[in-house]
């Protein structure tokens, strides 16, 4: 056990109103827990068991944002900016790069990809007119293939998606970065065929009784349908996230309501629990009216 005297004390940020001055403080905390005086745990942790972590908490700042919750949207946010915190300590540790090495990275990316921004001058001289949000997103990739190619990487619309990404976000980016070189459906109705084109091709699959082709032409339906969602200007993952919640509400509600009458959904016959489905649906549009 420490002796007090040698106990680390926490550090108290020099102005509290300063994010610098509190990200500083934030630092050196990590720094004292990951210390030979610090946390077991913090000291136990690597960059690959801190992913998960990484992920919960990317999640839990959405969540906050989609409940429209502004506290627990502060709350999360402060969490999320640990965990990158935690990773930049331990790969600092390593000797790879410090903290202040991604945020100059950050800083000097965005300077670099708003010429319209920081570089006027220039932009005006090469004759290029950046005056909205599409012309901004074309120069954008423009400059990233650029980047690419500095690199000694292969300049690619697709390059740098990350692989983690929920598979129908990624097939909205990708739709996206497709149509910033014109590789696009002109219009939303011709989407709209297109959803029902794969919906065709689905149910020729299923007729075929063939698992594999089942699974392509859901992909292809469900990959369609994220496009029809960026044309309609909906982000189909907040979307879907919006229909899980409305479902996961009117299933409790019925949950609820039989076990009011002393009855289990286990034991209720599909009609009973649709026409309860169709109450609760009811009765929401009741509460709107």
């Amino acid at each position: 056990m420490l002796a007090y005297g040698t106990m680390p004390t926490a550090p108290e940020p020099s102005d509290t109103s300063s994010a610098g001055a509190q990200l500083d403080r934030l630092v050196e905390i990590m720094r004292i827990l990951r210390s030979p005086e610090g946390c077991p745990w913090d000291r136990e942790q690597t960059v690959s068991s801190l992913r998960p972590f990484v992920l919960e908490e990317a999640y839990e700042v959405v969540d906050a944002i989609d409940t429209g919750d502004i506290s627990a949207l502060r709350d999360e946010l402060g969490d999320f900016v640990f965990e990158a915190v935690f990773v930049a300590q331990l790969c600092s540790e390593d000797g790879q790069f410090a903290l202040a090495d991604s945020l100059a990275s950050a800083a000097d990316k965005l300077v670099r990809r708003h010429p319209h921004v920081f570089d006027v001058d220039q932009e005006q001289q090469s004759g290029r007119k950046t005056k909205s949000s599409a012309d901004v997103k074309r120069r954008w990739e423009e400059i990233k293939a650029t980047e690419q190619q500095s690199a000694g990487r292969p300049a690619s619309l697709l390059g740098g998606l990350p692989t983690g990404l929920p598979a129908l976000l990624k097939a909205y980016r990708m739709g996206r970065r497709a149509a910033t070189v014109g590789f696009d459906w002109e219009q939303s109705e011709t989407v709209v065929e297109k959803v029902e084109e794969e919906l065709r091709e689905l149910r020729g699959a299923m007729a075929g009784d063939d698992t594999a082709a089942v699974e392509e032409e859901l992909g292809d339906l469900l990959f369609a349908v994220a496009n029809l969602g960026r044309h309609l200007g909906v982000d189909p993952e907040g979307a879907l996230r919006q229909a899980n919640q409305k479902f996961s509400t009117r299933f409790s509600e019925i949950e609820r309501r039989f076990q009011a009458r002393g009855h289990s959904l286990r034991d209720a016959t599909i009609d009973e629990m649709e026409a309860e489905w169709q109450r609760v649906k009811r009765d929401e549009s009741g509460r709107r009216a």
